[in-house]
């Protein structure tokens, strides 16, 4: 059975009917709706279409990890990169917003019966959060946050800058991650905690001022610079009643590695749409009288790219089969997104390349491709940081870290 339109044969022992059906009917939609609304929205840096957001939520691809009791799909990583890929093939920022649901329900805001129906709504795309994490002067290495968080009675009290907080506008409430005001801790070691803040849909958080950080692209929502100033949020049990409580950084270290299969799925979905669109491209411009997929150099750039797609997709099969079955290290998410993302900047600048002019202008979405591809690589933990955690895993620390 062919995998996607470069036919290339799928996996038969990763791909079972059901997963194939869900495959078929997020490319479906990919096709006939994404793909048309990125076409037109990308351009101009528009918003992604509210209508849309519904629509994906109407097909479970919010919930697709929230458990069946709330209404999600109870499925695992693999169902979930199998989509991003697809949705991905059509805007990045569509196969994002979909962790703004998925990836977020543990972390909603409240208790009981409130939190289910909070968690029912998330699975059909109607209760969204967004992570404030990075700072100003904090970037990769999380441990060194300095928004503050301090303790008053039932409330925390938020004060700090945090930087790159996607969809702060758009979500439902803002997980913010803060070093907690401890008396008793040298400077900058405190215990850290994330604080959900809720918020009205489409506003920041009273207290809360801000701007978009013009971007290069990842268009389709905004990215945010926030500032808080003594922004109050409950202390609810998710903070405060559990062991991690005062270990927020290393639960954040821990789920980014489902974030970075689902990079590796964005990656892939970026990389196959610049192939097949340069295959078709390749197929209609002619040149010296012939079409210009008659030449061998063309010919041998869509034959390298097709391997270099494929390869990155067998790898996050097997890591996502692996994250599913628990089994998942560090070290294997970290390949997967090193190499799908580092896969999807040369792809797409070989699909450019065979574009030639053509491709750098705004007429076709290759140059949309390109221009998400290059971000893979640095957010959900940069390329370096990848190659930092896999050199750690087989060779050990070095006796100096400093030295890096």
């Amino acid at each position: 059975m062919a995998d996607d339109a470069t036919g290339v044969t799928a996996s038969e022992g990763y791909l079972t009917p059901e997963r194939i059906m869900m495959r078929d009917m997020a490319r479906q939609f990919t096709l006939e709706e994404v793909l048309p609304a990125a076409n037109r929205l990308d351009p101009v840096k528009g918003d992604m279409p509210l209508e849309l957001i519904e629509r994906m939520g109407e097909l479970g691809f919010f919930g697709i990890l929230i458990p069946e009791e709330y209404g999600g799909l109870g499925l695992g990583a693999f169902e979930y990169c199998l989509v991003a890929e697809e949705l991905a093939r059509g805007w990045m920022s569509v196969a994002s917003i979909i962790a703004r649901g998925n990836s977020f329900y543990r972390s909603i805001p409240g208790e009981g019966e409130e939190r289910r129906r909070k968690i029912e709504a998330m699975a059909k795309g109607r209760y969204l959060g967004a992570a404030a994490l990075s700072e100003p002067g904090v970037g990769s290495d999380l441990s060194g946050v300095t928004c503050r968080a301090r303790r008053e009675g039932d409330e925390w009290v938020i004060t700090g800058s945090k930087y790159w907080c996607t969809f702060a506008d758009g979500a439902d409430f803002i997980s913010v991650l803060c070093r907690v005001d401890d008396p008793a801790a040298p400077a900058g070691k405190g215990p850290t905690v994330s604080v959900s803040v809720e918020k009205s849909k489409g506003e920041l958080p009273k207290g809360v001022s801000g701007a978009p950080i013009p971007k290069i692209g990842y268009y389709g929502w905004r990215t945010w610079e926030l500032h808080f100033d003594e922004v109050r949020a409950p202390a609810r049990m998710q903070e405060t009643g559990n062991p991690e409580a005062g270990r927020a950084v290393q639960g954040v270290a821990f789920g980014l590695g489902l974030a970075r299969a689902h990079t590796a799925a964005r990656s892939i979905g970026l990389a196959r749409g610049a192939l097949e669109d340069a295959i078709a491209y390749a197929k209609e411009r002619k040149q010296f009288g012939q079409p210009i997929s008659d030449f061998q150099a063309i010919r041998f750039k869509i034959a390298n790219m097709a391997t270099e797609v494929e390869a990155a997709r067998q790898l996050m099969y097997y890591v996502c089969s692996e994250i599913d079955a628990g089994r998942a290290g560090r070290v294997e998410t970290s390949m997967v997104k090193l190499f799908a993302s580092e896969m999807a900047e040369r792809v797409t600048s070989e699909a450019l390349q065979i574009f030639g002019g053509a491709g750098y202008t705004t007429l076709y979405p290759i140059e949309r491709y390109w221009r998400d591809a290059r971000l893979t690589k640095i957010f959900e933990g940069t390329s370096e940081i990848q190659q930092r955690i896999i050199a750690d895993t087989l060779l050990g620390k070095p006796t100096i870290r400093g030295s890096n």
